[in-house]
């Protein structure tokens, strides 16, 4: 059975950016505070991302007013890969993969708790190497400190001869 929102509800919109792609999320509350739609609107009005994502908004609404729990829709939805995907300029959520990866990580976070924004690794900041606990030592010396992130995936590149190469994507870092 479909839960309507009241003609008047409170919302929360939130500006984002992902690979130079601009965007809106709006999302409209019960009076518990638990959203019960989402508006996604592109920069690019007219444009064939804008569409999808008017539509895609209005399916997502649907499912929450029929009962879809978020954290279904946020497991479902979140780290999915493809283009546009790139730095986001926020601090919780700094890479995306996709627009909806950042959209549901955003949502994830906003109403069901922090540990939603973080990566596939579990850290909210930029993935970057870590030494191994006092107790465990490797048998193979850790990655480069000094390797760069991709600038396609945002995955931690590794040295391939004198040039960096990301297993992630097979980016390189301009070499041949």
């Amino acid at each position: 059975m479909r839960r309507k929102l009241p003609d008047e509800r409170a919302s929360i919109t939130h500006k984002f950016s992902i690979g130079g792609h601009e965007g809106y999320i709006t999302v409209g509350m019960y009076e518990d505070g638990t959203p019960g739609e989402i508006f996604i609107t592109m920069a690019k009005e007219g444009s064939t991302i804008s569409g999808l994502m008017d539509s895609f908004a209005t399916a997502i609404s649907y499912n929450l007013q029929y009962g879809v729990p978020l954290k279904f829709l946020v497991d479902k939805f979140g780290h999915v890969r493809f283009e546009p995907s790139g730095w986001t300029g926020n601090q919780h959520i700094p890479y995306a993969k996709s627009i909806p990866d950042y959209i549901f990580r955003w949502l994830g976070s906003k109403f069901l708790g922090p540990e939603y924004a973080l990566t596939e690794a579990g850290d909210a900041q930029i993935l970057r190497p870590t030494e191994p606990d006092s107790q465990e030592k490797l048998p193979f010396p850790p990655v480069a400190s000094d390797a760069p992130f991709c600038s396609e995936c945002g995955g931690m590149m590794t040295r391939n001869g004198s040039c960096y190469k990301c297993e992630n994507c097979g980016g390189t870092s301009g070499c041949s």
